[in-house]
């Protein structure tokens, strides 16, 4: 069995980059880092969900 890989924020964040891009197929960017595709896609989700708070400016949000 593999061994369980520890991502740190700033390799999601990479990922979910290249996600939002749209130059490769979730296939494509999960391959290239040895990932598999549902780590791809939920880094992506959550760099979504958490667009707005970019935007909040240190406000929360209510």
């Amino acid at each position: 069995m593999a061994k369980r890989r520890n991502c740190t924020d700033q390799f999601k964040a990479k990922v979910a980059l290249e996600a939002l891009r749209g130059d490769k197929t979730v296939q494509e960017i999960a391959a290239k880092h040895q990932l598999h595709p549902n780590h791809v896609s939920t880094c992506k989700r959550l760099a979504i969900d958490g667009m707005s708070d970019v935007f909040l400016g240190g406000k929360q949000s209510g």
